[in-house]
């Protein structure tokens, strides 16, 4: 079974590694356990190569430390930052060193017209910290909001907009960085350039000496200067020494797109560029690929700032799919379209944009009539177009093949033959799936293949095609190899083939300069080994489906609340595919029973199923689904029955929970919160079982009005959560409960709102499916819909749940309900609290704005539910400052694991946390009582739902 070319089998470890290790850092940030190996064996590449050791260092000094340490041990050392490289570059048998949890520092400098960042901000934060002034970064990958500061840097990362001219390479200002040689340098210091020829003397004279070789070879200028007109990343940033003059400048920039393998750039300061808020949006279609090039210059002189290529067959791949347009389908075999955005500060450069736009649209040989918005909606249903061509290509693979997606550059004048000649390619080599779309105006395409490499046969296929494709690209067109992700291992034994022998001897001379031992990131970039592009390929045994459709892109990582405690989506999945690869091959029973002893808690019991990460997924991929299935079938029957059984007779749980909160507070009065926590954690050392944890942010227990008005004369019929009955109290003493603020307000506004005696004992069911009690969550969640038709009179008068996430549970998990209840729950009108007091109540509401500042925590189902912007109008309104926080993630509470694992609560909200508590605010919100306990946990601060908001601001 499979197919691993790898020298290293076993997730082996030397001991005395580990040792050593602890003299530089702590134990908790030295990760040496197979499963955790294992877990950061793979990036978004097809390689995977499995570390000795993960660190986790937070400082300069600490860096210092690991580059000794790396030499003295004669191991490799490599960094990571997110982790979403497409070319292997963050990968290493040796020591990989993690810089996603703690490089988050960053300071906005100038107004926002330059800011400082470290490696581990997302691209995507970066842009939001940047907000408030209206600026942005220049590059803008695909991957911004999973790709870290680091890898773009490193990579030299752009995307749709940024070209030559907006990337990395353009806009960095300055840099601190730390050598292989323990040299520590920070460019905008004044004295830089001495300290740089003092400290490090070799590097600053060997790079002036490169200098002078490249200058006084004219040919080899000349092929620098014309080579980086147009994207390219493949080696390294020889543009840097054509474009300054001294070593420290040509050092800054040459750092932009090394791909880690010179030194460790421990923050940058990037010049910022303003925000377009007005754009002019359309796709043109052509009736060939010659036309769609031709159409080019037109539309870049007319001043288009984004024009994407697709061929006939990345159409194809996303016809019919949900929200697309029907004028994709029909389209002749030979049509090409090019997506055109035209991007303004002003509205008077809007209008001018405009104009021209509309005027250059006549010059053009269109298949069809051009169709431009200025409507956000319909701009983000054809940018949709685009961005769904990867997906649509990684969701529909044959189970265990691989998803490769490259970039590649031609000539502009020659991009319409390129593109036949590489389809021919597809052909010629099997790859009939295959679809070519990308950046056309720098001459950037991206291909997407989806190779089987798991036997010798298909990998030596995938040789043949990889060393036609370089002959086609670097020989045929004297184009790029790779345009904007990076050399890595995949085109590293063909960067002499592209640049030629100079220049690639200086490229060999440029990494012996900095790292004469070959032992950071080696084979990246400079690899003399012709068949390194087949080395360390990733073995993809056929698992489950959701695994199978897994392209490990790790775009799904930042949205994850265990993913600084624990294990991340994507890690949750690869160690899946280890388990099956290892059991099947037997190469490593150690490594498989560290796997299977450490999944239970690090995979299941610490996931906090919220399915954020499907949000983030390219093909859709819900782990949280996947967690409970495998929840599900880890729960003997007897166990199920039981849940069964409860749910059947609800009443006597939701009974029990009161009671239990109840006592819990009185004990809690008299002896303080710690020893009700002692009690938990002695029961459960004695019992072997998690049980609940007690804290002070635990709410009490209510006694709300369960009646209001009848049905027959009610308008909205109003279901309090399962939670609001049982512990709605407010955080604030003597303040109404949930419900009856909820009702208030009602009033207030005039609604006759009715809830029914018979709402205690049913629930929508959430506390059983996350669990993986199917038949519990089925049985639940029937009867509570029979209830809503018999409240409702059949659908005629709309259902208010007051909390996020049970209404999101209600209005999302029905697929497994009969025919039957499907029937009943499509005439059902649902609604989420928000949605009623944005939509029906505000407007019949006298409120009155306080001169306050209020922070919000819009929880998951809210997000889910795309209720985010109708909270933050409500909020708007009634409070004069309102912030949501840029790291706004999922509190990890997940119904009641926040109590079961608090840990896990306590790392997702640090961030956040850290965030919430670096301002005051006099109001703190959310939009779920559980989430508003793990914030309160979190920040010590009462956090309560908005609806308290709302009720103050009506009084």
């Amino acid at each position: 079974m499979g197919y691993r070319n790898q020298t290293l089998l076993k997730a082996g470890l030397r001991m005395d590694l580990r040792k050593d290790l602890e003299t530089i850092l702590p134990s908790k940030r030295i990760l040496t356990q197979p499963i955790e190996r294992y877990a950061y064996a793979h990036d978004a590449s097809v390689y995977h190569m499995i570390p000795q050791a993960v660190v986790q260092p937070v400082d300069a000094s600490e860096i210092q430390q690991l580059f000794s340490f790396s030499h003295t041990h004669r191991i490799p050392l490599v960094f990571r930052a997110g982790g979403t490289s497409l070319a292997g570059q963050s990968v290493t048998d040796g020591l990989l060193v993690d810089l996603s949890k703690h490089w988050l520092g960053h300071t906005i400098l100038d107004q926002g017209a330059r800011v400082e960042l470290q490696p581990g901000i997302v691209g995507a934060d970066a842009n939001l910290l940047l907000k408030p002034s209206n600026r942005r970064i220049g590059p803008d990958p695909a991957s911004i909001d999973a790709a870290m500061i680091g890898g773009i840097l490193a990579n030299n990362s752009s995307g749709m907009c940024c070209g030559v001219i907006e990337n990395a390479y353009r806009t960095i200002q300055s840099m601190k960085m730390v050598f292989p040689n323990g040299f520590r340098l920070d460019t905008a210091d004044p004295l830089a350039a001495h300290q740089f020829m003092e400290g490090a003397p070799s590097i600053a004279s060997g790079l002036a000496e490169i200098r002078k070789r490249i200058l006084a070879n004219p040919a080899l200028r000349q092929k620098i200067e014309h080579k980086y007109q147009t994207k390219n990343t493949t080696g390294y940033s020889l543009n840097a020494f054509v474009d300054f003059t001294e070593p420290v400048d040509i050092l800054l920039h040459l750092m932009v797109g090394s791909e880690g393998t010179l030194g460790f750039i421990s923050s940058a300061v990037l010049r910022t560029l303003p925000i377009y808020p007005y754009k002019y949006t359309g796709l043109l279609f052509f009736a060939t690929m010659q036309d769609a090039c031709d159409a080019l210059v037109p539309l870049e002189s007319s001043g288009a700032r984004a024009i994407e290529v697709m061929d006939r067959a990345s159409l194809r791949s996303v016809e019919g799919h949900p929200g697309l347009p029907a004028t994709l389908e029909g389209l002749p075999e030979t049509t090409a379209a090019l997506l055109v955005e035209y991007q303004c500060v002003t509205f008077d450069e809007f209008n001018q944009a405009r104009t021209l736009a509309q005027a250059t649209m006549k010059s053009l040989r269109l298949l069809r009539p051009p169709d431009f918005t200025e409507d956000p909606g319909q701009q983000l249903q054809l940018w949709k177009i685009r961005k769904g061509l990867f997906p649509s290509i990684g969701s529909a693979r044959p189970a265990g093949t691989s998803v490769i997606i490259e970039d590649i550059t031609f000539p502009l004048a020659r991009m319409a033959d390129g593109v036949t000649d590489l389809q021919r390619l597809f052909d010629r080599f099997g790859f009939h799936e295959a679809i070519i779309f990308g950046h056309a105006k720098d001459g950037n395409l991206h291909f997407v293949i989806t190779p089987y490499l798991n036997d010798a046969p298909s990998i030596e296929r995938y040789d043949d095609f990889m060393r036609a494709l370089v002959d086609l690209v670097a020989n045929q067109y004297g184009g790029a190899l790779k345009a904007e992700h990076g050399t890595g291992r995949n085109i590293a034994p063909f960067v002499a083939t592209e640049w030629g022998s100079d220049a690639y001897q200086m490229m060999r001379d440029i990494k012996a300069l900095f790292d004469p031992d070959g032992l950071l990131n080696p084979g990246v970039i400079i690899n003399p080994d012709e068949r390194a592009h087949l080395q360390y390929l990733k073995p993809l045994p056929v698992v489950e489906p959701e695994v199978d459709r897994c392209m490990e892109c790790g775009f799904c990582e930042s949205r994850c609340p265990s993913h600084r405690l624990t294990l991340t989506p994507r890690q949750r999945i690869v160690l899946r595919r280890e388990a099956v690869y290892l059991e099947e091959t037997g190469s490593d029973p150690e490594g498989l029973a560290s796997i299977q002893a450490g999944y239970r808690y690090s995979g299941m019991d610490t996931c906090a199923a919220d399915g954020l990460c499907a949000s983030a997924c390219p093909v859709e991929i819900n782990t949280g689904d996947l967690i409970k299935r495998l929840r599900e079938e880890s729960h003997a029957d007897v166990v199920q029955n039981q849940a069964l059984a409860l749910a059947r007779h609800f009443g006597l749980l939701e009974n029990g929970m009161r009671v239990a909160v109840s006592t819990g507070h009185l004990v809690e009065s008299l002896t303080g919160p710690g020893f009700v926590t002692e009690i938990s954690r002695v029961g459960e050392r004695l019992s072997g079982q998690r049980l609940f944890k007690w804290n002070d942010s635990v709410p009490g227990p209510v006694s709300p009005r369960l009646k209001k008005y009848s049905r027959e004369i009610a308008e909205v019929v109003y279901f309090p959560s399962c939670m609001a009955r049982a512990m709605g109290a407010s955080p604030r003493p003597g303040e109404r409960n949930l419900i009856d603020t909820f009702l208030v307000l009602a009033e207030r506004g005039g609604a006759r709102v009715w809830i029914p005696e018979e709402s205690p004992g049913h629930c929508c069911g959430m506390p059983f499916s996350s669990k993986g009690y199917t038949k519990a969550f089925e049985q639940t969640l029937h009867t509570t819909l029979i209830k809503f038709w018999e409240w409702s009179d059949h659908g005629r008068l709309p259902v208010v749940i007051d909390s996020s996430s049970c209404a999101y549970t209600l209005k999302s998990d029905h697929k497994s309900l009969s025919p039957e209840d499907q029937a009943i729950w499509s005439q059902l009108n649902l609604l989420d609290a928000i949605e009623y007091v944005h939509d029906s109540l505000m407007p019949r509401l006298a409120i009155r704005q306080m001169p306050s500042s209020v922070v919000l925590h819009p929880n998951c189902g809210a997000r889910k539910q795309d209720l985010e912007g109708k909270l933050l109008k409500i909020a708007q309104v009634c409070a004069r400052k309102v912030t949501v926080p840029i790291h706004l993630d999922c509190c990890g509470f997940a119904g009641d694991r926040g109590l079961l694992f608090p840990e896990l609560t306590q790392s997702a909200t640090e961030l956040e946390a850290h965030e919430v508590l670096s301002e005051s605010y006099d109001g703190y919100y959310s939009t779920n009582l559980t989430c508003e306990i793990g914030m309160r946990m979190a920040t010590h601060k009462p956090y309560r739902s908005f609806l308290y908001l709302v009720e103050e601001v009506t009084r």
